[in-house]
């Protein structure tokens, strides 16, 4: 897998990669990711990649941190209920 580019974001980091004849964009923020798979036949090059990742899409993306933080919150507290032992 090699990095095709390093996409600037005042929040995330977005990296795109090229592996397995697609474009994997990876989306991170803090302790999370998304990532999404393109097949590079479905795209002209990084331009059209850049255009897709339009503020729309990105404060979905935002949303989607929001809700994946939350369940990993929520299974980390569990923890503690389904094993009291632990400090």
């Amino acid at each position: 897998m090699r990095i095709v580019k390093e996409i600037p974001h005042p929040r995330f980091k977005i990296t795109v990669f090229s592996w397995n004849s697609k474009y994997i964009i990876k989306i991170e923020d803090a302790h999370l990711e998304q990532v999404y798979k393109i097949p590079e036949t479905e795209v002209q090059g990084m331009d059209e990649i850049e255009a897709m990742l339009s503020t729309p899409f990105l404060l979905k993306v935002l949303e989607r941190f929001g809700a994946m933080g939350a369940d990993f919150n929520s299974a980390w507290r569990q923890r503690y209920v389904d094993n009291p032992e632990i400090p």
